[in-house]
């Protein structure tokens, strides 16, 4: 089953544009089904994997055969898996050079698609972030018409202070999707994952991906000898999600150095698992927190960490989860994400720039209930803020009117 991916659009568009496309995201996120769906509906085009060691060997070691075998005549090339090739950014900007044909990459590694290769590809390259499912993609590998039925309510933050859409939804639509939100904020959006009828199959396919994750990138990029170590700092991260990190107690459980502890953390964003956001101040006196807020790209994969898939009514954590659910929508909507928090513990879970001097003062919580009125510290510094609770069940009510309540789904 194909679910079209917003991405798709967006490819298609930079396609005329002479610039080499850099598709980068996490390992089974869907960039080679894209891909060769695109390939599918180009002519002249040729597609090539760099899991093919041959045609890996001689990208790497004659460029010039590579051109003229696998170019010459093509007005497209679509490269997947190109991570693995050695000094990429430098021949990439030779076949840019002396080349007519437009070339699109894909790859796992941040690392390597954009740190390693863009000092040679300035002003010559576009990357596009792929992620897995957002929840309208979810929707669409489990029930099209909630999918459409999502699209039509959904509720955008921009522009600052769009008035609340009144709910036009019946009783059994919300409860349905709330159903589903709760599964996407278990199970993730893997593509395989969210395909998958069986709970058995999906616990396998996300033990598998985070398998391949150690057999490919880790030991591939990093070449780590003693993997455990990371392995262990991946699970403490995991039962931290939703929370502040703390620096010392992580060099403890993974046994590494204060240096090499955050060389591996920024790894872990570099290869999509985990990302850490900085907190929110203007002042420093009475604002600063040094330590950042952690959460993973998918919910899934954090979850066979910890090996912990029970639904989000018979677990503690629960809070956390559908916390990370908003971040993962976040970042997939491409709206940077930072926390509140003041010397006295007063908090806010996300505060977003909505532009022209506004901000968006999120709270998450389970039911609509739960939300509480923003700390008085914050209120009083950021005037401009707009005040947002995002809540899971609609039981029992709250009556503060200066706040906007949205549903999570």
């Amino acid at each position: 089953m194909y679910i079209k991916r917003k991405i798709e659009d967006d490819i298609l568009r930079y396609l005329d544009r002479p610039e080499i496309l850099a598709i980068v995201g996490p390992r089974q996120c869907g960039k080679t089904t894209t891909l060769r769906k695109i390939y599918a509906g180009l002519t002249n085009a040729v597609f090539l994997t760099f899991e093919d060691q041959d045609i890996l060997s001689l990208f790497e070691n004659d460029i010039k055969q590579f051109a003229d075998t696998y170019l010459t005549g093509k007005k497209y090339a679509l490269i997947d898996e190109f991570q693995y090739a050695k000094n990429g950014g430098k021949l990439l900007k030779y076949l840019y050079d002396t080349r007519q044909t437009k070339i699109i990459i894909s790859g796992s590694s941040a690392i390597d698609l954009t740190i390693k290769a863009i000092k040679f590809l300035v002003g010559r390259v576009f990357v596009i972030n792929m992620n897995q499912f957002d929840f309208y993609e979810y929707l669409l590998s489990q029930d099209k018409n909630f999918a459409g039925i999502y699209e039509k309510n959904k509720i955008n933050l921009m522009p600052a202070g769009a008035p609340e859409k009144k709910n036009q939804l019946a009783p059994e639509q919300l409860a349905a999707l709330e159903k589903h939100y709760q599964n996407y904020a278990i199970w993730g959006g893997y593509p395989r994952v969210a395909l998958a009828a069986a709970t058995e199959e999906k616990k396998e396919i996300l033990k598998n991906i985070y398998n391949t994750y150690f057999l490919r990138d880790v030991r591939n990029t990093l070449g780590l000898i003693d993997d455990f170590k990371l392995a262990k700092l991946i699970k403490a991260l995991s039962l931290q999600a939703g929370g502040m990190i703390e620096y010392n107690e992580l060099s403890r459980i993974s046994e590494f150095s204060a240096p090499t502890l955050k060389k591996y953390l920024n790894f872990l964003a570099k290869t999509y698992i985990c990302d850490f956001i900085a907190p929110f101040y203007k002042n420093k006196r009475k604002e600063i927190v040094k330590n950042k807020k952690i959460y993973f790209f998918d919910a899934g994969l954090r979850n066979a960490v910890i090996n912990d898939f029970r639904g989000l009514d018979s677990r503690p954590d629960a809070g956390s989860l559908i916390e990370n659910a908003f971040w993962m929508q976040a970042v997939k909507k491409q709206h940077p994400c930072q926390f509140w928090r003041n010397k006295n513990k007063n908090e806010i879970d996300f505060i977003i720039d909505l532009g022209e001097n506004k901000i968006a003062a999120v709270e998450i919580k389970q039911s609509r209930d739960k939300c509480q009125k923003l700390p008085a510290a914050f209120t009083k510094e950021y005037k401009q803020a707009v005040p947002y609770c995002f809540y899971l069940k609609s039981r029992g009510q709250n009556h503060d009117e200066t706040k906007k309540f949205l549903p999570l789904f």
